[in-house]
């Protein structure tokens, strides 16, 4: 017998005992049954900031329904953050030096999205919920909103009051091998098969046509072009690139639905960036692309599992940090 099936009855007895019981105790059920990080918990703003989850989702929806670009753009902000220093809102400051002001954020997008939910939970719940669980409960939303899967996301994360430009190289631009991306997450405690999921986020959004224009017009200094890359895809770039400025979905297939043919596109030498073809090459990852290609619904179910992951990437819990009462600078008191 499969070793889940044999744990069904027990999950069972207590998902019927949870929904009798008080909410307190049913968060502390869920931080038993999944692997939730010390301080952490799905039940932290039960008592202290009761509605924290339904404006973040309410501000999501609108700011979304009016422009769904920011939707992605919030799921790239949250992974820019986690990448460097854990999950800490430490891209969300804004002084000179900060991360957010290095190069390699330029493209960033959806600090507004952020500025207005805090602005409403510091009306409602002041100096309660930090800008670090907003930002990560935002990623949630906004992948619901695109019309990808929902997962509970545990809090209690800290910020962070340090943010330094040079460590935004840390996080990958489109261009490093597999080896480097792996090395990365595994020294977030992310596994080869988050790299591969997290990637499938490239199944909505944009990026600039400077990523890719190497790629097209002068792959490793040939002036030819990527001849790994489609032919047909390839001409639909040169056309569409021909400025660096320009903006190219990441998904050339079906690039307002959250699905799992970015695989695909991957299959048939489609991958837009040199880090997503390359994931189709690479011995460590090429099985994980191929499963996922061909069963859709894995994809569905493990994007939540590794956002989960990745939300819970070296959080600042207890008396480290701050709450911030602003996301864009630290306290003055």
């Amino acid at each position: 017998m499969d070793p889940l099936m044999s744990l069904l009855p027990c999950l069972l007895l207590l998902l019927s005992s949870a929904a009798l019981a008080p909410a307190a105790e049913v968060s502390a059920l869920q931080d038993q049954l999944f692997d939730v990080p010390q301080d952490l918990s799905f039940g932290f703003y039960s008592r202290t900031c009761p509605n924290m989850e339904a404006i973040v989702h309410h501000k999501v929806h609108n700011w979304g329904a009016r422009d769904p670009t920011l939707l992605p753009a919030l799921i790239r902000l949250h992974f820019h953050d986690c990448a460097v220093r854990g999950c800490d809102a430490s891209i969300l400051l804004n002084h000179a030096g900060s991360e957010r002001r290095a190069k390699e954020s330029a493209s960033l997008r959806g600090f507004e999205v952020l500025d207005d939910i805090k602005s409403e939970m510091e009306k409602k719940c002041p100096k309660t919920v930090s800008c670090a669980d907003i930002l990560t409960a935002a990623a949630r939303e906004a992948t619901v909103k695109m019309g990808g899967p929902f997962w509970e996301v545990p809090y209690g994360r800290r910020d962070g009051r340090v943010s330094l430009a040079k460590e935004a190289a840390l996080v990958p631009m489109g261009y490093e091998n597999v080896t480097h991306l792996i090395e990365l997450f595994q020294s977030k405690g992310l596994t080869v098969l988050d790299l591969v999921v997290l990637s499938g986020s490239h199944t909505i959004g944009r990026s600039t046509c400077r990523s890719v224009q190497e790629r097209v017009y002068n792959f490793k200094g040939s002036g030819k072009a990527d001849p790994t890359m489609n032919g047909r895809y390839l001409d639909f770039l040169r056309r569409k690139c021909r400025w660096a400025s320009e903006y190219v979905d990441l998904d050339g297939t079906t690039p307002k639905k959250f699905d799992s043919i970015y695989y695909t596109n991957l299959q048939r030498r489609m991958g837009l960036l040199s880090t997503d073809q390359l994931l189709n090459s690479d011995s460590r990852t090429a099985p994980i692309v191929a499963a996922l290609a061909s069963q859709p619904l894995l994809f569905y179910q493990q994007f939540a599992v590794s956002m989960t992951n990745m939300g819970n990437v070296q959080p600042l819990t207890g008396d480290e940090g701050e709450i911030r009462t602003n996301c864009n600078s630290v306290n003055r008191y």
